[in-house]
């Protein structure tokens, strides 16, 4: 039977990444990403927001950890991935997570009379570069 693992999520960051290195040279990010989704019910407008563990390799990771802080939004597509692991105290753990196989960056929303700023691009973190393609595609009214 075939499978299918594709995750594509749009949010902000809880925390600045932590870059490491691997024993094998590669560099790791880890951040935390925060979904959000509001709904009604009844006459009250609700909000539920989730919070994903993300893994970012190689060039990504460092750009991640060079261009993004705690607050930016991004836009990710990667796979769910089950990390195993046995504590200290030899209880078996375990974690889900996302691992970013490419990730854009948002631009920043404009506040008072830095909206004319060049911050306002996108960048995907594969390659570091930064384009002025705007925010277009998602309107004005971004969800975070």
């Amino acid at each position: 039977m075939a499978s299918f693992n594709k995750v594509i999520l749009m949010g902000n960051l809880t925390r600045d990444p932590e870059i490491r290195s691997l024993p094998s040279g590669m560099l790791v990010a880890n951040f935390g990403l925060a979904t959000s989704r509001k709904y009604k019910q009844g006459d009250e407008l609700k909000e539920e927001v989730c919070f994903t563990d993300i893994v970012v390799f190689g060039k990504q990771a460092e750009n991640c950890g060079k261009y993004l802080t705690k607050g930016n939004g991004i836009m990710l597509d990667g796979r769910l991935s089950q990390r195993r692991w046995e504590d200290a105290d030899g209880q078996k753990r375990s974690k889900h997570e996302v691992v970013a196989e490419s990730i854009q960056f948002l631009p920043k929303k404009p506040s008072g009379s830095s909206a004319g700023s060049s911050e306002g691009g996108t960048s995907t973190a594969s390659g570091g570069e930064r384009s002025e393609s705007g925010s277009e595609e998602f309107g004005e009214e971004m969800p975070f």
